[in-house]
């Protein structure tokens, strides 16, 4: 579905995805919601988008399968979509297992990987994994050090804080000859600003507003020249999206799955999600008419955002409301964003 879009005078080339949020309450039909991600897959390969990624977390408060089976699971109804972790929480699992995990997933996917990673923030699951909860920032840095040393030819030593590896390469190579993109989920200025460093790209999260998204772009990619990286890496970000006829309907079809999503963020400490969801429905979430969405999403676009993860699932939402929100947008929105092309 990566299409060429006008963007502030310039033609540039977008591309679609799909994140999947595989949540589900206890008590459900795990077997069954799985059934329904691999339809949910094989209809967006059957409309055109370009990816599907799984999130992560353990000792979650719904059932949580883990992304890299359950993406391993989806390759064969993938077509050739991109599948990645936003985010994988690359802090709790040694990055020896790490990269050899994901250079089996590259090579399952022949290529199709894309590893996004953050630090964490649960003190739960640090503290259930005997890890400080204070040193998520530096481990994470060192752990995609080791992750990309293991991934290069020939042996790899690495004496440091956290990790020591003396003379060793994973076992298994990933099929991508530098291996996989890492892209790096980051909230606040300072991470955002980290992830210029140890990233191919920052993934501006589903909650963060508009406007706040936009400046941290231009933030990421001053520090990226600074540190005299390359910026042409893609410039992705996560969003939670539902059509309908108008913004009213579309809010009101939506909210009380959407809101109790939020709602089980704010179980783990995060009360923010609570107090400031009616903020985030109106500047972060593409809630509202195939206009209304279009316009929201061509001024991400006009700032320089050019990989859009789509969340169409909330836990207790039917999926046939999914179904519709993903046929929707290839009908009704992609045509209104590539409209204003200039005729040839």
């Amino acid at each position: 579905m990566n299409r060429p879009v006008l963007a502030n005078e310039r033609i540039v080339t977008i591309k679609f995805g799909v994140l999947l949020d595989h949540q589900f309450p206890p008590g459900d039909d795990l077997s069954a919601h799985l059934r329904s991600l691999i339809h949910v897959t094989e209809t967006a390969e059957a409309l055109g988008y370009d990816a599907v990624f799984g999130i992560h977390h353990f000792l979650a408060g719904l059932q949580t399968p883990q992304p890299f089976q359950l993406l391993a699971r989806l390759i064969p109804h993938s077509g050739n979509m991109l599948l990645g972790t936003a985010i994988y929480v690359a802090t709790l699992t040694h990055p020896v297992q790490i990269a050899e995990e994901v250079a089996t997933l590259d090579q399952l996917s022949e290529g199709r990987f894309v590893f996004g990673v953050g630090a964490g923030y649960r003190p739960e699951e640090f503290g259930s994994f005997g890890i400080e909860h204070a040193s998520r920032g530096r481990r994470l840095v060192e752990a995609l050090e080791v992750i990309r040393g293991l991934w290069q030819e020939g042996g790899y030593s690495h004496d440091g804080e956290f990790f020591q590896i003396d003379n060793q390469r994973s076992s298994v190579r990933p099929a991508q000859p530098t291996g996989p993109p890492i892209w790096i989920g980051a909230n606040v200025e300072r991470t955002v600003r980290r992830a210029a460093h140890i990233g191919d790209a920052w993934l501006a999260s589903p909650n963060v507003k508009q406007r706040w998204a936009a400046g941290h772009l231009d933030m990421f990619r001053e520090e990226q020249l600074a540190a005299g990286r390359s910026l042409d890496g893609p410039a992705p970000i996560a969003r939670e999206i539902y059509l309908a006829d108008d913004d009213e309907t579309a809010r009101a079809e939506v909210d009380p799955y959407l809101r109790a999503e939020y709602h089980e963020y704010a179980a783990y400490d995060l009360e923010y999600f609570d107090t400031m969801y009616d903020d985030l429905m109106g500047k972060a979430f593409l809630v509202g008419s195939p206009t209304t969405v279009a316009r929201r999403i061509q001024e991400l676009i006009d700032v320089g955002f050019d990989f859009f993860l789509f969340r169409v699932f909330w836990s207790g939402m039917p999926y046939d409301m999914s179904i519709r929100t993903l046929e929707r947008f290839t009908a009704e929105v992609l045509p209104r964003l590539t409209e204003r092309m200039p005729l040839p």
